[in-house]
């Protein structure tokens, strides 16, 4: 885990450092806050084996993009323990450490975002999926 670059938020962890806190620590929860349209067609975290169940909160709304009003009452009303440890989860690691911020500034103050998302970066092809992410780094994941 490394401190969070502006220190808005508790920190960076890598794919296989969030599986591994929501595996061992019971008060631990995967937030994806990418789109509707992002976890229905592109797929979602599957966290059954280790009987958890991500949450789904958009950090911005499709199609404007523009920042989900909403945010910090959706958050508070799915996880009213602001000592939960929060993973966010957007498309690349972008998104997410916004969201950390958000929780943050709500009281969450164990709030990190996951670096490189669910498909990473772009690659020279400009395709995302082999340059990093959840899925390149063959986390559980199913079709939305």
């Amino acid at each position: 885990m490394t401190q969070g670059f502006n220190r808005k938020y508790a920190g960076d962890v890598t794919p296989n450092e969030a599986w591994k806190i929501l595996e061992t620590e019971d008060q631990s929860v995967l937030i994806d806050c990418r789109t509707k349209p992002e976890w229905s067609y592109v797929g979602v975290p599957k966290l059954s084996q280790i009987d958890k169940k991500h949450l789904n909160i958009s950090w911005q709304i499709y199609p404007e993009m523009k920042v989900n009003q909403s945010f910090q009452s959706e958050l508070k009303a799915a996880c009213p323990n602001k000592d939960t440890t929060l993973l966010f989860l957007c498309r690349s690691g972008v998104r997410s450490i916004d969201a950390a911020v958000s929780a943050t500034e709500a009281g969450y103050t164990n709030s990190y975002n996951i670096l490189e998302g669910f498909e990473g970066d772009k690659d020279e092809q400009g395709q995302r999926g082999q340059a990093g992410g959840w899925k390149f780094h063959g986390l559980p994941w199913r079709q939305g």
